[in-house]
């Protein structure tokens, strides 16, 4: 007997709440604290998965992000980083569970290292990351048509949970990631230089994430397992409205990241918060960008606050040659600050290694801080903005709170200590 058309949207909605139930009641307390690892953390900074167990982070953490997977031009998966992905060996002083990769065995690399950390904290959700500032280069291509969009899911389904890597025995990375996290950015608006970007970006993207969920569901009813489905969503109102059909994408999400971070940087010719939770008195900058503004305006579009997780930084934004006034902010400057591994832009822990030639300033207020020489001035997101901007989250009925990147945090975890702190 063929089922009636109007019968599928139905089964399927029915289908879709029982399986998100499970997740909205494990996460109903305490808050979510989602976390960014990167799969380039191994390399320059030498942060191994399993510093995320020395450091005491994946403890605090309710879901892990690994970021990234790229698209290719027909919006196909695949992987950024085969060997630090799946092919690097870890030492045993180097790995999760103490002991060596052997030569041979099935999968190595990060995503190994990731399912001991599972097996490590057994409640702890991991989610693959596709797309971010460099990858999202394709995403309008897979979300164009309905067998572009079928096939990019697939594709997604088949390599990070289903587990068939290439050049890999089937199924050799099943089981460690539970969901998929999309971070395509925008929809309808210009990203990274070279973008591909439609005005029919914005539907597209609900009609993709309709198909995660029909492809997931699908892999529910066999498994008997549930997934995530989220997404990394900007804070610029304009973007928002420009690329995204707000209730219908809250209604398809387990829940939805939002940037808390870069509303400034160095490519600007004033010095400026970049992860400010209110618009500072005394901005000269329009339109002004906060955490508030950007919730707000979700919030306003039909967004419910439980699956609104907010942004924050473990890293600082800086500008070097810096007018002595105002204690360096709002003023004009010579350009980015040096740095570690990226001019203007500085992992928490190095800076803290650096205080001693700052003094650092605050606008409880605002809540934002900064550091100030008399020349270089660098935002800054210690563990007294962490535990405000957790306080925040917490009592404004928020989802919880996203780090963008758990690499930039001491080796005692400080930051995530503050902002679960604040969060509880």
């Amino acid at each position: 007997m063929a089922i009636k058309k109007w019968v599928i949207p139905a089964l399927l909605a029915t289908a879709l709440a029982a399986s998100l139930a499970p997740q909205a009641q494990a996460h109903a307390t305490p808050k979510r604290v989602v976390g960014y690892y990167t799969q380039w953390s191994g390399y320059d900074r030498n942060f191994l998965v399993s510093d995320l167990v020395k450091n005491g982070t994946a403890a605090k953490l309710t879901h892990l992000n690994y970021a990234f997977s790229f698209l290719d031009e027909q919006g196909k998966c695949v992987s950024s980083d085969p060997w630090a992905d799946y092919q690097r060996p870890f030492t045993a002083e180097q790995s999760v569970s103490g002991k060596a990769d052997e030569p041979g065995q099935p999968l190595a690399g990060n995503l190994n290292q990731l399912k001991q950390l599972k097996a490590k904290y057994p409640k702890l959700r991991v989610n693959i990351s596709l797309g971010g500032w460099t990858g999202s280069k394709y995403f309008s291509n897979a979300a164009l048509t309905p067998a572009s969009r079928a096939a990019h899911v697939k594709s997604c389904l088949d390599m990070w949970i289903r587990g068939d890597l290439p050049g890999l025995p089937p199924g050799a990375a099943k089981g460690v990631f539970d969901g998929i996290d999309l971070d395509w950015e925008w929809p309808a608006s210009e990203g990274n230089a070279g973008n591909v970007v439609r005005p029919e970006d914005k539907r597209n993207f609900t009609q993709l994430l309709t198909e995660y969920r029909k492809q997931l569901l699908g892999l529910t009813l066999r498994t008997g397992r549930s997934y995530d489905l989220t997404a990394f969503l900007p804070a610029a109102p304009a973007q928002v409205d420009r690329g995204f059909e707000v209730p219908k994408v809250f209604a398809l999400l387990t829940f939805a990241t939002i940037q808390g971070y870069d509303y400034h940087g160095s490519w600007d010719a004033l010095t400026n918060q970049q992860s400010s939770i209110r618009t500072p008195a005394g901005d000269p900058t329009s339109p002004a960008y906060s955490s508030q503004v950007a919730i707000d305006h979700y919030l306003s579009k039909g967004a419910p606050r439980a699956k609104v997780v907010m942004g924050v930084p473990f890293y600082s934004r800086g500008w070097t040659g810096v007018r002595n006034e105002n204690n360096g902010l709002f003023q004009p400057n010579a350009g980015p600050a040096p740095a570690t591994y990226e001019a203007g832009y500085e992992d928490y822990r190095v800076l803290k290694g650096q205080l001693d030639k700052f003094t650092v300033h605050r606008d409880p207020k605002a809540g934002h801080a900064w550091l100030f020489d008399g020349t270089t001035f660098w935002t800054w997101d210690d563990p007294v903005e962490m535990k405000r901007k957790g306080r925040y989250a917490a009592e404004r009925g928020l989802g919880g709170a996203m780090i963008w990147s758990l690499d930039g945090d001491t080796a005692d975890g400080e930051l995530i200590t503050a902002l679960r702190s604040g969060l509880s």
